[in-house]
């Protein structure tokens, strides 16, 4: 997608997930930055959004995010991340989400 990436990752216990997050990011942006002849420096923004699955759960997480851009021709991720959030009970601020 243009504007999010989604990532299904099995982790281990003793690595908190912001050092995963910094590394994919530091890595990513580097690589593409090096190598992909860009027309300006790529840059992820500064926060991301974490949320725990089961593992039960991951298939069907696996293919949400496999089919997520004929998804999303229907329903914004901007929507769908503030119907999460509100139907969990997180709190967040409009100010920092996408869109």
């Amino acid at each position: 997608m243009p504007d999010h990436v989604h990532l299904l990752a099995k982790l281990k216990t003793d690595v908190a997930v912001a050092v995963i997050v910094q590394k994919v990011k530091a890595k990513s942006s580097k690589w593409l930055n090096e190598s992909q002849g860009l027309p300006q420096r790529f840059e992820w923004q500064v926060g991301y959004g974490a949320f725990s699955v089961s593992a039960s759960l991951a298939e069907r997480v696996g293919r949400y995010i496999r089919l997520q851009e004929e998804h999303h021709r229907q329903v914004t991720f901007r929507d769908e991340l503030i119907a999460l959030l509100q139907r969990n009970g997180i709190p967040y601020d409009e100010r920092y989400l996408l869109g």
